[in-house]
Formats: C-alpha cells, sequence, structure tokens
C-alpha cells in the first residue's frame, strides 16, 4: 500500500486512538508518513509531535503504549483510526482517556 496518498494534502494527518475492546475514544495525534509506517512495522502507535517537531512514539517514556491492532482511514484518505489496546492511562494526566472534560451536553427531556 501506498502510504503517500494519506499525504498528499498536508504534511501531518490527524489520528484518532480508539479502544478495541469499549470503543471509547482515547485520543488525537498527527502523523507524518514516517509515523504511519512504524506504526505498522511496530504495532504501536507512532505519532509527530507538532510542539516538539520529532517523531514520538505513544508510551516511550511513560510505559503507557498503545498496541495497535488495525488502521482505519476515513473516505477521503485524510483522517485515521488507530484502533487499539492501551497498556495504562493514554492522557499525560493520568486519565484514561484524553476526553474527559465535558464542554458541552444537551438537557434530556423524556
Amino acid at each position: 500500500m501506498e502510504l503517500n496518498k494519506f499525504f498528499v494534502k498536508a504534511p501531518l494527518v490527524p489520528v484518532i486512538c480508539q479502544d478495541e475492546r469499549s470503543g471509547e475514544v482515547l485520543m488525537l495525534g498527527y502523523a507524518d508518513e514516517e509515523a504511519l509506517r512504524l506504526t505498522m512495522e511496530t504495532g504501536t502507535a507512532w505519532f509527530f509531535s507538532r510542539s516538539r517537531q520529532k517523531l514520538w512514539n505513544k508510551g516511550e517514556t511513560s510505559g503507557n503504549v498503545i498496541f495497535v491492532s488495525k488502521i482505519l482511514s476515513d473516505c477521503d484518505d485524510d483522517t485515521l483510526i488507530y484502533v487499539g489496546t492501551p497498556k495504562g492511562p493514554v492522557c499525560h494526566t493520568g486519565n484514561h482517556t484524553c476526553f474527559f472534560t465535558t464542554l458541552w451536553e444537551k438537557e434530556r427531556h423524556l
């Protein structure tokens, strides 16, 4: 598979990480072509850090890696999902997921 087709519009693509057991969204990162290739070769989640301008392997310092079992692409080939199993909390705050803050919630009327 040619990986460069995912990077035609931009050098980085958004990558959603999803827990394969629960379906929960764990985090959002960005990948360049090398990060995507490394993820496929190693079976662990790799990203490109926009702030540090370098590749990073999720969990390389914390040990909280994400073991990737499947990679999905959207219909436009410009967003990816790493589906896998996290080892420990994913968020740097210690939370299981990076998405733990409710910004807005509609009141339900029964």
